[in-house]
């Protein structure tokens, strides 16, 4: 296996087209080909599926794709401190439950990429689409939540797809409420509190199992529920309809504007908060700075890291 193959590969999964990979690499078309054809059978697994339409990834092959960035990235720093070559395009895909403080996490480390190119990817996404997400190594880390309820079927999940969860800190539950919503000035709220109000919770997809809630208490019968795709969606209707859902405490007000407030919810359960990687897969510098970030901006609103 050579560099130059690698970056060959790297060529036509970013065209998702050989002809144009072999324009833009000053090959002959037959040449890439067979270049790519002698990679497969060096390594012995299908990389890439040809059709009409171009070529994609297969399983393998986005597997191979995670390893293969990984040299070309070292080999890019090698090339830019001894020859001064310009910096190498960095990436870096994350799928996520919806939490602001993982967008927020997100936005800081981005301010801080000091390159004129990068490919990042942030996918707030049902729970099931993390864990597929991370299989496919579609991303390179997942967040979510774990508790007494979930707890088991999810790590059996997580053991079935290869996947390692690292549990980040610890939540008491809280209600997200509007900024004007009666319930404001409150120490904590019940369920009984909640009662008449609009219950906001995030769907699922087909994959609907109250175990995939981002929400715990999620078998419980409300009498007004509302289902939601986003975050966005879900402040407004909080705003709109003092409706309510209910999350870990973390609130950006950078983020949300000073809309949202959140109040402790007094009920018997915790929410451990935590990311999720391939077991396979070791993790790049930029999703190491990404978790350093992540950490931080977690201790600023005064939850301990778990160690």
């Amino acid at each position: 296996m050579r560099i130059e193959q690698l970056e060959y590969l790297e060529a036509i999964v970013k065209t998702g087209s050989i002809n144009e990979a072999a324009k833009n690499l000053y090959l002959t078309q037959p040449s890439l080909s067979n270049a790519l054809k002698e990679l497969e059978k060096e390594i012995g697994i299908q990389i890439l599926v040809r059709s009409k339409l171009g070529v994609s990834l297969t399983d393998d092959g986005r597997e191979f794709m995670i390893y293969a960035r990984q040299i070309l990235d070292n080999v890019h720093l090698l090339e830019e401190r001894y020859q001064k070559q310009s910096p190498r395009k960095q990436a870096l895909s994350i799928s996520a439950q919806h939490y602001a403080f993982v967008v927020h996490a997100f936005v800081e480390l981005i301010r801080g990429v000091n390159t004129e190119e990068y490919q990042f990817t942030l996918r707030e996404t049902e729970t099931q689409n993390i864990l597929e997400d991370l299989t496919a190594f579609k991303s390179e880390l997942g967040v979510l939540y774990l508790n007494n309820f979930n707890k088991q079927v999810l790590e059996k999940l997580f053991k079935e797809n290869d996947l390692v969860f690292t549990p980040l800190f610890v939540a008491q539950p809280h209600v997200f409420v509007g900024a004007h919503n009666p319930l404001i000035g409150k120490k904590y709220v019940t369920l009984e509190d909640l009662e008449e109000y609009p219950y906001l919770s995030y769907e699922q997809g087909e994959r609907n199992s109250f175990y995939f809630s981002e929400e715990i208490l999620s078998t419980l019968d409300r009498k007004k529920n509302i289902k939601v795709s986003d975050r966005a969606t879900i402040f407004n209707l909080m705003v709109g309809l003092n409706g309510y859902t209910i999350s870990s405490g973390i609130i950006s007000s950078e983020l949300n504007d000073d809309k949202i407030v959140a109040i402790p919810l007094k009920v018997e359960d915790t929410m451990t908060l935590g990311w999720l990687k391939h077991h396979k897969l070791e993790l790049s510098p930029l999703a190491k700075e990404y978790l350093e970030i992540l950490k931080q901006h977690i201790e600023r609103f005064g939850f301990e890291i778990v160690e």
